[in-house]
């Protein structure tokens, strides 16, 4: 289960960079990488980094005691 919270964080990262350029700069890097908001792509992306979301709010107490960090 530590490959999937590492791949989970690494998703939310990277969709919290791309929320800070947008907020920041107007510029989502997601589409600029994938040919617009409405490649298929970048809604796969968008959708995963949603998931990752979802998942890490639903597990937040069980991540914490696979990695041993007190509450």
């Amino acid at each position: 289960m530590k490959t999937i919270d590492v791949v989970v964080a690494v998703l939310l990262v990277v969709g919290g960079l791309n929320w800070g350029l947008v907020g920041l700069f107007q510029f989502d890097l997601v589409a600029a990488i994938f040919g617009g908001q409405a490649s298929i792509l970048s809604r796969i992306v968008y959708t995963l980094v949603g998931v990752c979301a979802a998942y890490q709010a639903m597990t937040w107490r069980s991540i914490q005691r696979r990695w041993l960090v007190p509450a």
